[in-house]
């Protein structure tokens, strides 16, 4: 396959607090992430809603893409995704709305309908709102109409919101969302970063039957893809064994910060452990240049994905901006 039909590289941050660290050093390595990226040319940054997780600072999800907007220039940023159960569509086309008036062109509103979080913690956000199947379509449509130009007796209008028709990109991990996003037509995001078992027949079910709409005339698919990127395999395994680390803890319910890198640790676990991890990241491209070349077209060539959204979980900013700059070189050579 040849290099030059490799997809676009946006990144998806969960905005991860590091061992030793802060918030507020989280969002200023979140922000010098978005810039270094905006330098190397990706198309987005994108930030995860999550809720109540120690690790994880990226609640506030709205807040944070403007403050990002705010101190870059050209780069779109957007929600990867705002967890639809967790609030009222009014409230979130107001939020993306005021952020389209003050970024134009540069803003894009992702959708999830998962809440994101524990029960607690969704009762917390929305109260005793019990969510059904139906409501997610019924919410993304009335998102569609609330950011769109207003009608005349149009009862409820966003304001701001009402006219931006900020992008609307529709994500999941299972089929149900493919099949809307085509039903839809719209721009469909997999979170194949850690649920990679349904990706192909999740897109495959969104391009076959995918209808042309307002918003595309074609399907548009991003794929999350884990990324650790070092100068040789050797050394992107050692920084990997952060990314493995933190996984071990979502699988086993005991998340917490995100941990230095540890020699040989994959080598410290029971071959379940160790499977399960390998299940996690199965399309994760953890390596040198050479190797993140390869997994890059091999990833391409079997989704014929628009664009990788990598995920980058490095403990040690510098090296992250570092594994970010041999991704975007290994894409472009």
């Amino acid at each position: 396959m040849s290099s030059s039909r490799l997809p676009a590289l946006s990144m998806l941050d969960l905005v991860a607090v590091r061992e030793g660290s802060t918030v507020a050093d989280a969002l200023d390595i979140s922000l010098r992430t978005a810039q270094h990226a905006e330098q190397l040319g990706f198309t987005r940054y994108w930030l995860a809603e999550h809720h109540n997780m120690p690790g994880i600072a990226s609640s506030a999800t709205a807040v944070l893409i403007g403050h990002i907007a705010g101190a870059t220039r050209s780069i779109r940023v957007g929600s990867g995704g705002i967890m639809l159960p967790n609030h009222a569509p009014l409230v979130v086309a107001e939020a993306f709305g005021t952020l389209a008036e003050l970024y134009p062109g540069r803003i894009d509103l992702g959708l999830g309908r998962a809440p994101g979080t524990d029960g607690p913690t969704m009762r917390a956000l929305r109260r005793n709102r019990v969510e059904t199947e139906e409501d997610f379509p019924r919410e993304v449509s009335e998102l569609q109409r609330l950011l769109a130009p207003a009608q005349e007796g149009q009862q409820i209008t966003a304001v701001p919101g009402a006219g931006t028709e900020v992008p609307i990109w529709l994500l999941g991990s299972s089929m149900f969302s493919a099949q809307l996003a085509a039903e839809k037509g719209l721009p469909y995001a997999f979170a194949s970063h850690f649920a990679p078992r349904f990706l192909m027949p999740a897109i495959e079910i969104y391009r076959a039957r995918f209808k042309p709409s307002k918003t595309l005339d074609k399907p548009h698919v991003m794929i999350g893809v884990p990324v650790i990127a070092a100068p040789t395999d050797e050394e992107a395994q050692y920084l990997a064994s952060s990314t493995y680390q933190r996984v071990l803890g979502i699988l086993t319910n005991r998340r917490g910060l995100l941990q230095p890198p540890v020699d040989n640790y994959l080598a410290s676990l029971g071959p379940r452990e160790r499977e399960a991890i390998a299940d996690f990241l199965a399309i994760g491209v953890i390596g040198g240049p050479e190797t993140v070349r390869k997994g890059f077209e091999t990833l391409a060539e079997a989704t014929e994905a628009d664009e990788f959204m990598l995920v980058s979980d490095v403990f040690d900013p510098a090296l992250r901006l570092r594994s970010l700059e041999i991704a975007a070189a290994a894409a472009r050579n």
